[in-house]
């Protein structure tokens, strides 16, 4: 069996202060049917910020190992490249990271123009947001950004 590798050399990963160990590369929006297809990166062996998804999520792991935690650390799942998922919008809160290897994850978020995440400290208490708008925005900063890098203004 032949074992391939994705090189993700070419991605423009950009990053969210607020969210450690995570990064990301916005490929489409699509306003009409309300879905933003979105590449994460999340770190080896680290935990992203707890959260929970307001919307459906539909993933396919890329790169790595996917691994999803309970609230409490408690390893809840862990995803292999090539693996498919769809998840509803849940009120159960988790943190994602990679396994041994960053992980890269195609995050097809499927909602209205509401919170398509909640962003939760370690007591579940809400502490941010992440809308439609909010990708929008960032989608926006991502391709000026790669029209400065392009150019050679940046």
């Amino acid at each position: 069996m032949n074992h391939f590798s994705f090189d993700d050399s070419r991605i423009h990963w950009q990053a969210l202060p607020e969210i450690a160990h995570l990064q990301y590369s916005i490929l489409d929006i699509d306003p009409r049917h309300r879905i933003i297809d979105v590449l994460f990166k999340f770190a080896a062996g680290r935990r992203i910020v707890l959260h929970r998804h307001k919307v459906l999520n539909k993933t396919f792991v890329v790169q790595g190992e996917h691994r999803l935690y309970e609230a409490d650390g408690t390893l809840m799942e862990a995803r292999p490249a090539g693996r498919y998922t769809s998840s509803e919008a849940t009120e159960k809160p988790h943190r994602e990271g990679g396994g041994g290897q960053d992980a890269i994850v195609l995050f097809s978020i499927r909602g209205g123009d509401g919170v398509l995440y909640e962003i939760l400290d370690d007591d579940m208490q809400r502490i941010g947001e992440l809308h439609w708008q909010d990708f929008v925005d960032l989608y926006q900063a991502q391709l000026q950004a790669g029209k400065e890098d392009a150019c050679g203004n940046g």
